[in-house]
């Protein structure tokens, strides 16, 4: 690396693993955004999941100035962020079989909606479980996961699987096993992590594809604007009420 910096070398990784997704994942991105389009045109629902540091790419996506306004979270309680007290707990609460199941019953997803799923590993009883029984619903999957762990590790579900084998659409994040791009001679363990970095990138690509699509078809794309620009709040009013039977945050 020669005189670069640990800052340059992470964001060279990062820009690298990006080019990576522009690259490889340019077709898989493109169907997830039509997929999005086709489900808002014929009045399903969105929503979107992730357990641990994957939620904030979840969270990245509902509610978000330039958005799709009918992205919506999927919460499980325990795993949607570090508030949980202990952390750990969130960790143990994704290798519970069944939690899936229980969550799915009890929310408003049914047959038509798509579900955006992610999970770094894809491993973890909880994601592979709620892919299996979402689809089973007659719901549409979208797994954003590394392909990689499915290779190198072992599955935690008790049918051996992992999410991107129960999904209609896998964007693959390309992230190294172990999510640590950078080590050095004095630190101990590998450190800088870019699953958030690229998995945000990833659906926020998803997203501007979807709205570029409905916009094609002559559909309007539900977005938000800024609160903080001159009209937003009327605007995000008027999407909020035009669409309110399919926003499920508001409640």
């Amino acid at each position: 690396m020669g005189d670069s910096t640990p800052a340059d070398q992470y964001l060279d990784a990062a820009v690298g693993l990006l080019q990576r997704v522009r690259a490889e994942e340019s077709g898989n991105i493109a169907a997830a955004g039509r997929l999005l389009a086709d489900t808002v045109a014929a009045g399903g629902r969105l929503f979107a999941f992730g357990a641990g540091h994957s939620s904030l790419a979840a969270q990245d996506v509902v509610y978000r100035a330039g958005g799709l306004a009918l992205m919506n979270l999927l919460v499980v309680p325990g795993v949607v962020g570090v508030d949980v007290m202990p952390a750990t707990l969130g960790s143990a609460l994704e290798r519970v079989d069944g939690l899936a199941a229980a969550v799915l019953d009890s929310s408003p997803l049914r047959a038509g909606d798509v579900l955006v799923i992610i999970s770094l590993s894809g491993r973890n009883a909880l994601p592979v479980e709620m892919a299996l029984n979402a689809r089973a619903l007659g719901v549409r999957v979208i797994g954003v996961t590394s392909v990689a762990y499915a290779g190198e590790t072992s599955s935690r579900h008790s049918s051996g699987t992992y999410l991107k084998d129960h999904c209609d659409i896998v964007l693959d994040s390309k992230i190294a096993v172990g999510d640590a791009e950078l080590t050095h001679d004095l630190v101990p363990a590998p450190f800088a992590p870019a699953s958030t970095v690229v998995t945000a990138a990833l659906l926020q690509s998803v997203m501007a594809t979807a709205a570029v699509e409905l916009a094609g078809r002559g559909i309007e794309p539900p977005l938000l604007r800024s609160g903080n620009v001159d009209g937003g709040h009327d605007w995000n009013g008027r999407v909020l009420e035009e669409y309110g039977d399919r926003i499920f945050y508001r409640h």
